[in-house]
């Protein structure tokens, strides 16, 4: 063989590489943009009503993100499936009205408490069983009613947003039809280039900085006990845990839910003393690195997670600063993305959803009821959605048979 055959051998090989590497890093990327573009601004709400300085919201920045990158790349490396982590957004927006009542340092002693508490859930091998329970149909319908309220927000942006929304929507469509592969990265591309030549990201203000960890002892109270510690695990396990294990269980990842919620527990609890509240599965952002917009091979899809941890972790590095750039990205910008980016994981959903007859109206109940985002006693949406579809799936198809000779008799 010639020096030029394996030259050109060469350059196949590495492009093909490339290429497969190319869409799971894409996806990892556009996970971090939506999760820091759509929540990062609660983090500094929830500093704002803790009175808390620019240092201690800069290591509230550092500590969240190193916890989500590290036990997300530890995940996603040992067991080879893209295991997205990141901060409970729910207990974040719990605290914006919680720090009312609680002290920064009761807060810390409370994340402590709770972090504690995961773990103790995980190594217990209890989470894994309750997953276990809820039948698939049911599982995919609470993952498409939780990833609907996107969808819906997505297309609500024509309203305010005509040009912008239009033009990326027909690109998306486009896209999809010839290179559907390509289509998340390329409404980002040209969504960017698109904001550049109207002039609506400001970055000049913008200078890097590194990131300095607050150290901040932590006090115990009953107060922050019952008030922020058994609330923060509670909408933590409803509303990011459980719908985050679903929807690995959805693309057919079988990481043990046990392991998760250990392994990010004790990231949790390492990193509660530097201003981080629970770090958890993440659920919307991941459903972007879990389906076959991020890899058509399932066994190349953990490189998003891989992606996915190291950027967290070079944020984190720069604290506020690169947080700071993805807020300068418009909100319509940020809701087109996330909306377009999981549309083949809606539609993925609905279709096991509805695939299996006994379990179909249950499932369509599963999906509107979580889709409403009800809010009752504190809890959100995904537990109430749940906890109705497996009332309904329960009523529909159990067998109550014996029930009635018991009463007969």
């Amino acid at each position: 063989m010639n020096p030029l055959s394996r030259s050109d051998m060469f350059s196949s090989s590495f492009f093909l590489h490339l290429k497969s590497v190319l869409h799971p890093v894409v996806a990892g990327f556009v996970s971090i943009i939506v999760g820091y573009g759509s929540t990062f601004v609660l983090i500094l709400q929830a500093a704002k009503a803790a009175n808390l300085s620019p240092e201690l919201t800069a290591s509230w920045v550092w500590s969240a993100s190193i916890g989500a990158g590290v036990t997300g790349l530890f995940l996603s490396w040992r067991h080879r499936e893209p295991i997205i982590t990141a901060w409970s957004t729910p207990a974040i927006a719990f605290l914006i009205t919680a720090f009312a009542t609680t002290s920064y340092a009761e807060a810390i002693g409370a994340y402590m408490i709770s972090a504690a508490a995961f773990i103790v859930l995980g190594l217990s091998g209890y989470f894994e069983k309750l997953i276990r329970i809820i039948p698939s149909g049911i599982a995919a319908g609470l993952l498409a009613g939780i990833l609907l309220q996107f969808g819906v927000a997505a297309f609500g942006t024509i309203t305010v947003e005509p040009i912008l929304a239009g033009f990326l929507m027909v690109i998306y469509v486009l896209l999809k039809r010839f290179t559907a592969r390509y289509a998340v990265l390329g409404i980002f591309l040209l969504g960017l280039g698109f904001l550049l030549l109207q002039q609506r990201m400001d970055l000049s203000d913008i200078t890097f900085a590194f990131a300095k960890p607050v150290f901040t002892f932590p006090v115990f109270s009953i107060q922050a006990l019952l008030s922020v510690a058994i609330p923060i695990f509670l909408i933590t396990l409803t509303g990011q845990y459980m719908p985050g294990i679903l929807v690995l269980r959805n693309d057919s990842f079988k990481t043990s839910a046990n392991t998760i919620v250990a392994v990010t527990g004790l990231g949790s609890l390492i990193m509660s003393v530097f201003g981080s509240t629970a770090v958890t599965s993440a659920a919307i952002t991941a459903a972007i690195c879990t389906g076959k917009e991020a890899h058509e091979d399932p066994s190349k899809r953990w490189i998003a997670g891989i992606s996915c941890g190291l950027l967290y972790v070079l944020i984190g590095i720069f604290g506020v600063t690169l947080a700071r750039i993805f807020m300068a990205f418009p909100n319509t910008f940020i809701a087109i993305l996330a909306g377009l980016a999981l549309l083949g994981t809606i539609v993925n959903s609905l279709s096991t959803a509805m695939a299996e007859a006994k379990s179909r109206e249950a499932a369509l109940i599963t999906f509107v009821a979580t889709a409403a985002n009800i809010k009752f006693l504190g809890i959100g949406g995904a537990f109430w959605g749940a906890l109705i579809g497996l009332f309904a799936y329960v009523f529909l198809n159990g067998d109550f048979s014996k029930l009635g000779k018991y009463w007969q008799r």
